[in-house]
């Protein structure tokens, strides 16, 4: 099914990308009795999503309800509109509550897919009138890739950064319960790596864990789904333009093995081939400067704007433009993108300063508001946040994980790759020493660090803030008192990791309506084309509600895309 010759050209639906929110649309289109086609123009399938850590924000869900959740549409509602404001057409966000819930359901139960509810991971605003702290996240459980036969080698394998030591696959929630050692960790890390070490028949073909978790699970499991049905997916077929009959998309033009192919679509098109964080010409006109693809956090050569320009090209209208879903990514060498980090910022005992050695946020603050504080205070020190520096010192290193950097306990300094050192990370006995290897103000670091450690004391951060809300403790340790994100830098010898300002995908795209139709300037549809993922403006403006907020609108478009365009309201 995958990259196989085929004369076949015309089709009722095709879905350009395959991540999770095309994925999705495959499978309902499918079970509505459509012919569908997808198409995607690297060597492997998944994208994003299969490199993400596979959430999806779902207010009011059926497995949340099932444990006794106290949601609700109109909870939902108050805490979108309080978020989200008047930045999005309403019948978007009416849309996106009602059906959202729907997918899920329907979903798991025709398809291999399923999900875990995540009670404790809470909103990302908790201070918004209608916030939850936790069950409107859930989190892919544990697929098995070995079903997938001769197409696992086509998935797109999962970020080390999504896996325990960099290779066992673990759930969101065994992540956390490790992560702010809460009780029975050791437990858990102790069973996750027997059950892979004693997987011998596996091991023998490859180094990669059967099991998936994550985005990896989620992509699998939809990947296997639709081999059940028999829908083709077509590798290595690069997108190049839509065709348009009488102002109406009947199909794609792409190039395979060389040729240019016209393909034929006789419902409609669904775009979900997400940003363009990989097209510096676009970041250069639209993101924030400075701006850099090589800090996304997205597979490089992917993501590149072709279906926005496109639909652009064909006077589609666009939205949220300028902004991005923000990550702090650090860079490890050797790897073909760098590492976002999302956990490591709440852990105690570290602190994040710009080059002046201030601090400028509060490190545990949601990724998106992190790097949006970045560009603000790179734009008032005349740019010195880009990069920002994380520096923690060796009871952090002996405890936590930073990035690549596993906690010393388990991974030594010396045991590290020696080009590391002064590349990867610096080191020095003392903060000024640190400071001067850095080119970051002495003086001010120092001063930093005498606050942040008087605030541990303390348990109160009276600067920004950091572990007074339900969010930034979710992935704070636990057996750290009185303040769990807070605790004193003074142990030597000090570290230093650089952080740009990275992303996870672009946030503006095409503007759609409820039915993830395209839209012109003039509001009127653009017939027979449909925008999902990324590749559409989000339906939640400048915000990001919670974990899950990029899949959790894909996945839900998608459906409503594939329910729109088999004639199913």
């Amino acid at each position: 099914m995958t990259g196989q010759a085929s004369t076949e050209t015309r089709y009722d639906v095709i879905i350009v990308g395959s991540g999770a929110g095309a994925m999705t649309a495959a499978v309902f289109a499918a079970d509505a009795g459509l012919s569908v086609l997808m198409i995607e123009k690297t060597a492997q399938y998944g994208g994003t999503s299969a490199i993400s850590g596979g959430g999806i924000w779902i207010p009011n869900n059926h497995h949340f309800q099932a444990k006794g959740g106290g949601d609700s549409f109109d909870k939902a509602w108050t805490y979108l509109k309080a978020a989200v404001g008047d930045r999005v057409d309403e019948a978007r966000l009416r849309a996106y509550l009602e059906q959202a819930p729907r997918m899920v359901r329907e979903l798991e139960q025709c398809s291999r897919v399923r999900f875990a509810v995540a009670e404790k991971y809470p909103d990302y605003y908790p201070h918004l009138p209608g916030a939850l702290p936790g069950g409107r996240s859930l989190d892919p459980e544990i697929f098995d890739a070995s079903v997938l036969e001769e197409e696992f080698d086509n998935l797109r394998p999962a970020s080390p950064t999504t896996l325990l030591m960099g290779k066992i696959a673990w759930t969101a929630r065994q992540a956390h319960k490790a992560m702010s050692r809460s009780f029975g960790w050791r437990f858990v890390l102790l069973g996750l790596m027997l059950r892979y070490r004693l997987d011998f028949k596996w091991r023998r073909k490859t180094d990669l864990d059967r099991r998936t978790a994550l985005g990896a699970s989620l992509v699998a499991s939809l990947r296997r789904s639709l081999m059940d049905r028999q829908v083709p997916l077509w590798l290595r077929t690069d997108f190049r333009e839509l065709l348009v009959t009488e102002g109406r998309v009947s199909g794609v033009r792409v190039e395979r093995d060389g040729e240019l192919i016209e393909l034929h679509a006789s419902r409609g098109v669904i775009l979900g081939s997400g940003g363009f964080e990989h097209n510096q010409a676009l970041r250069e006109r639209y993101l924030p400067k400075p701006t850099n693809a090589a800090w996304s956090a997205t597979p490089p050569g992917a993501n590149t704007g072709a279906a926005l320009e496109a639909a652009l090209a064909e006077g589609a209208a666009t939205d949220l433009m300028e902004h991005g879903w923000w990550a702090p990514t650090i860079a490890v060498p050797g790897e073909e993108k760098p590492r976002p980090i999302f956990a490591e910022r709440a852990f105690p005992g570290s602190i994040v300063v710009n080059g002046r050695g201030q601090r400028f946020v509060n490190e545990a603050a949601p990724y998106l508001e992190f790097v949006a504080a970045m560009y603000r205070d790179n734009q008032a020190t005349d740019g010195q946040s880009l990069p920002a520096w994380v520096i923690f010192d060796a009871r952090f290193r002996f405890r936590y994980a930073m990035g690549p950097l596993m906690p010393s306990q388990i991974m030594p300094d010396d045991r590290l790759p020696a080009d590391w050192l002064g590349n990867l990370y610096f080191k020095a006995d003392t903060l000024d020493a640190l400071a001067q290897q850095i080119g970051v103000d002495s003086a001010g670091l120092q001063a930093s660090v005498a606050r942040l450690n008087g605030f541990a004391r303390t348990g109160q951060d009276l600067e920004f803030g950091r572990g007074g809300n339900v969010f930034d403790r979710y992935y704070g340790s636990v057996d750290v008192k009185p303040n769990p994100c807070l605790a004193p830098l003074d142990q030597a010898p000090f570290y230093a990791m650089r952080m740009d300002a990275g992303d996870i995908g672009t946030k503006g795209g095409l503007l759609t309506n409820e039915h993830a139709q395209v839209l012109l300037a003039n509001g009127e549809v653009i017939e027979g084309l449909y925008a999902i993922g990324n590749t559409s403006a989000s339906v939640f403006g400048t915000t990001y509600p919670g974990a899950g907020g990029t899949l959790g609108p894909a996945m839900t478009f998608g459906y409503i895309a594939a329910r729109h365009l088999s004639g199913q309201r």
